[in-house]
């Protein structure tokens, strides 16, 4: 006989498993059904009460707007940073620097009436920059400044941080670094600046770039940035995209305008690592750039250690002493392959260089073999590929000393010594590829 399940004395007789399992799946299908009854009963009710309380707020906006006033905290910021502090260690030392030119007006009616020509010598604002003051000594306050922003102007006044005026004179300048030196009457100086090694900054170091971008409206506006490059060379031109030379620069990417030319960039030290020259700009403004290409944080500035031996020459002499070769000169690039063939005559292999054009009477190139159209290509061993690179090795020599050339005359290279008798000057000295060196 089949053995007959046990009766429960409580509830009936106990199922067996197949029993169980039909009553578990229906009392689960009965729980489920349950929740999602009970979730659509609560879902209701939420949103019942929500819009009951919806209409209810919106049929009591009160009448009285003096309720609608508020206040500010009085939970005070620590703002202190380094930033700050070295912002506020050398702020009261920089300067806004306004150069002015005279120029000649008259009255144009009366010029074309024929009448007087009523000439008269007004004076314009040539260019605004920055400066910073770095020694005081007596009565007299020393600023080192671009040479760009002071280049042709007879009259430079200062702007202190305080907004007082002072009238400035030139001590020297140099076209070459691009940096210039003037003095002021010292009573109103409140604040100098301390160089430091430029030598020892790092790249990711912040740096901080302060002075009067787009004009001394905005004088003392800081920027901040980090050290993007310590040693950056750069092929540097000027207002007219002619090359002047390299430069071995700082490179930030503290915002840099217009107006911060001759500006410090500061370490967190509150030191002066550098002096901002140039940026780099969609027009190309300080080196080639792409037509059309948005630059954004490419500023350099003249490393501290450069600052430091050029302006206390400038103080010194009130110049740069540098040698000249005393040649007129054409980059070889500028010269067709046709004419490199047949004037020159040079050998297919030489595709750099620097043609010499006429030499002058005081030139120290007289009488060293070297003559028109012979095609200069080494200095000291150095190769030669432009006059930018010619003046990078020429400005390496002192006047005075000796330097062994390599050049090309009629197709042979050649070599020979040249003693540096002639001191460059504005005359025997050009920015222009093919005008005198």
């Amino acid at each position: 006989m089949d053995e007959q399940p046990t009766p429960n004395k409580t509830n009936g007789p106990v199922p067996n498993d197949e029993q169980t399992t039909k009553v578990k799946k229906n009392g689960l299908t009965k729980v489920a059904m349950v929740g999602l009854v009970a979730g659509l009963l609560g879902g209701g009710v939420a949103v019942g009460g929500y819009t009951l309380y919806q209409n209810h707020a919106d049929s009591v906006v009160t009448t009285d707007n003096s309720k609608g006033t508020t206040k500010t905290s009085n939970v005070k910021v620590n703002v202190s940073s380094a930033t700050t502090k070295a912002f506020n260690n050398v702020k009261d030392a920089v300067v806004s620097v306004e150069a002015y030119s005279s120029s000649d007006s008259d009255s144009g009616l009366s010029e074309i009436l024929g009448g007087n020509s009523g000439r008269k010598s007004s004076t314009t604002s040539e260019s605004e920059g920055s400066g910073v003051i770095y020694k005081k000594s007596g009565n007299t306050a020393f600023i080192v400044t671009n040479n760009h922003v002071i280049s042709g102007a007879n009259k430079i006044e200062i702007i202190l941080n305080s907004g007082k005026k002072a009238s400035a004179t030139l001590v020297g300048h140099d076209a070459i670094t691009d940096l210039a030196v003037l003095k002021i009457n010292a009573k109103d100086v409140t604040k100098v600046a301390s160089f430091g090694n430029s030598d020892d900054i790092s790249v990711g170091e912040t740096a901080l770039a302060i002075g009067s971008p787009m004009g001394s409206d905005y004088a003392t506006s800081l920027t901040q940035g980090v050290i993007s490059a310590k040693k950056r060379t750069l092929d540097v031109t000027n207002s007219s995209g002619v090359s002047t030379g390299q430069a071995t620069v700082i490179q930030t990417d503290a915002a840099i305008n217009p107006g911060n030319s001759g500006g410090p960039l500061v370490n967190l030290a509150g030191q002066v690592i550098g002096i901002n020259s140039m940026k780099l700009s969609n027009t190309g403004s300080s080196s080639s750039s792409e037509s059309g290409t948005t630059i954004e944080g490419m500023g350099f500035a003249i490393p501290s250690n450069e600052v430091v031996n050029v302006i206390n020459e400038l103080v010194k002499n009130g110049k740069i002493k540098r040698p000249a070769l005393g040649i007129t000169l054409v980059d070889l690039s500028y010269v067709s392959s046709s004419d490199q063939s047949k004037i020159l005559k040079l050998p297919s292999s030489v595709t750099q260089g620097i043609v010499v054009m006429k030499i002058g009477d005081k030139s120290p190139l007289q009488g060293s073999g070297i003559s028109k159209y012979d095609t200069i290509v080494s200095l000291d061993g150095k190769k030669i590929t432009s006059v930018a690179s010619l003046r990078q090795e020429l400005y390496k020599h002192a006047v005075g000393s000796s330097v062994e050339i390599g050049y090309y005359h009629d197709g042979s290279l050649k070599k020979t010594t040249v003693k540096l008798t002639l001191e460059a000057t504005d005359a025997n000295t050009s920015t222009a590829s093919n005008s005198g060196e």
